[in-house]
């Protein structure tokens, strides 16, 4: 007997099969759907505004008696992408399947827009395959799908909570077809196979929005691809749910709410610098003011937000861009990246202005964005002046707190964050809920640099980073006191602290004295 069938025995004494389930569009349509299709009387969900109407013809497909429960419309969508995107990934079959594909015509044919996962209606193996890759990845949480051909195989792996995992191996021969597929529906050049292309797949899973970014990029074993998965949900985070420290989002915010000056968020690429500087933006987004950013790409749409896109192909670069929608009447502006003179020049001056520019640069802590734009040639007395707030960010996996075990420190584990030897922390074991890894999802680490005129002085007098950190940091938490916190709250582990973090990070970095020589 399946194990999902706990249904009781019927009146011949043998147990009652479960109830087939509903056609996913029938479902979608109507509201309803199958929740637990075991027992003598089936569970099904109902969303509260469907037509009751349709209970009869559910009653007739189930063949027995049902109990209704009434959910809400998210609830329906929740239970709606569990139910019909579970199927997981059978390598073995599609393997089998895809072996006997040769047909590259079948793969022209227009993909629609907005494509529902579950609602594919095309048996095609390969299709299958690409929409269950993807459909896995959206409900394991993944933000990239990496699809690598090799002389040997073709491995799709899945990078989740910052840490690739490989889910799929098939034939090498079946890589020209994967391949093909993807890039029709990111409407790129499939008979272009020697330079690199990117595209756009727009999605839904039930009814979950999403945008998943290509990348082709041509390699000795055929053209690799990966796709980044942006979920809209996510540029819905306010700054509350970031999981920044109460005192560090107080001067976040208060920063924020300055009607000029230049706020930066550092940090290496996925540590969730674009996701902060969105949340900061719905915040101000008021409707009072006029909110202009120049994005490479524009990641998320933002309802009331104006949003141009870099193109080094026309010429459409920060340094353009940003000189353009300055001459748009902003208010407040958002450059993707400081990169090079030109747009940091620009960026100060608007700031200078009246604007409040927020951005992004890629150093690996706070102090060493101050000394990035020293090095791109702005003035010290210009960043003294038009600097508010820096902030670095980092992203860690959270234990899961289903089964993370908690034990004394060892003195190796203790002496990377500088713990007591004895120290109770936690670390990984792995259950079902968190896929056997022993950690389910992230969790923020950061360090901040508000700007205030004992920084300014030093700033301006070209102290060196060591001084700037000493004084930024005597009385905030820096990347190392931050992650320490965290392992000592049981919410990660040593591991995960140490990967994130320099060698030679302070944890108790020791304040600049009035007096200090320069």
């Amino acid at each position: 007997m399946d194990d999902r069938d706990i249904s009781p025995a019927g009146a011949s004494g043998q147990a009652l099969a479960p109830a087939d389930p509903l056609p996913y569009a029938f479902a979608k349509r109507h509201g309803i759907l199958i929740v637990d299709p075991a027992g003598a009387e089936v569970s099904v969900g109902m969303r509260d505004d469907a037509d009751p109407s349709i209970l009869t013809e559910v009653r007739r497909h189930v063949g027995r008696a049902i109990t209704v429960r009434f959910v809400s419309a998210k609830e329906f969508e929740d239970l709606l992408s569990d139910a019909y995107g579970a199927n997981g990934l059978d390598a073995g079959a599609m393997s089998g399947e895809l072996e006997g594909m040769a047909d590259l015509g079948a793969l022209s044919e227009d993909f629609p827009d907005a494509a529902d996962l579950l609602d594919s209606s095309d048996d095609a193996p390969v299709i299958r395959l690409i929409n269950g890759v993807l459909a896995e990845s959206i409900r394991e949480g993944a933000s990239d799908i990496h699809v690598e051909p090799f002389e040997s195989a073709l491995v799709v792996r899945l990078r989740v909570d910052g840490m690739l995992r490989e889910v799929l191996r098939l034939p090498a021969k079946v890589a020209p077809l994967v391949t093909s597929r993807i890039k029709v529906m990111a409407r790129l050049d499939i008979a272009e196979r020697r330079v690199p292309q990117d595209g756009r797949i727009g999605l839904t899973l039930g009814g979950r929005q999403l945008d998943v970014r290509v990348s082709t990029l041509p390699a000795r074993g055929g053209e690799r691809v990966v796709m980044r998965i942006l979920d809209k949900e996510q540029a819905e985070l306010g700054l509350a749910d970031l999981g920044m420290p109460s005192d560090l989002l107080a001067h976040f915010t208060d920063a924020i709410g300055e009607p000029n000056g230049i706020i930066l968020v550092t940090g290496p690429t996925g540590s969730g610098k674009t996701t902060t500087l969105y949340s900061g933006l719905r915040m101000l987004n008021d409707g009072q003011r006029n909110i202009l950013t120049v994005e490479d790409p524009v990641e998320y749409a933002v309802e009331g937000i104006g949003q141009t896109q870099v193109n080094a192909k026309v010429g459409m670069s920060f340094a353009t861009g940003l000189r353009a929608i300055l001459r748009q009447d902003p208010d407040i502006v958002m450059v993707g990246e400081i990169r090079d003179h030109e747009t940091a020049e620009i960026a100060v001056q608007a700031s200078l202005t009246g604007h409040l520019v927020l951005s992004t640069v890629h150093t690996n802590d706070a102090v060493g964005a101050i000394s990035r734009l020293r090095d791109l040639g702005v003035e010290p007395f210009l960043l003294a002046s038009s600097l508010r707030l820096v902030m670095a960010q980092r992203l860690v996996r959270a234990l899961c707190n289903d089964c993370a075990e908690a034990h004394p420190a060892t003195a190796s584990e203790a002496a990377p964050l500088g713990l007591d030897t004895g120290t109770t922390i936690r670390t990984p074991r792995g259950c079902p809920a968190c896929g056997n890894t022993g950690y389910r999802g992230r969790v923020g680490i950061y360090e901040m640099i508000r700007i205030d005129q004992s920084m300014r002085d030093l700033m301006l007098s070209g102290a060196d980073e060591g001084i700037l950190a000493r004084q930024a940091f005597g009385t905030m938490p820096n990347l190392a006191s931050s992650a320490r916190r965290l392992v000592m709250e049981g919410r990660t582990t040593v591991a995960e602290a140490v990967r994130i973090l320099r060698k030679d990070s302070p944890t108790d970095p020791e304040p600049v004295m009035a007096d200090a020589q320069l």
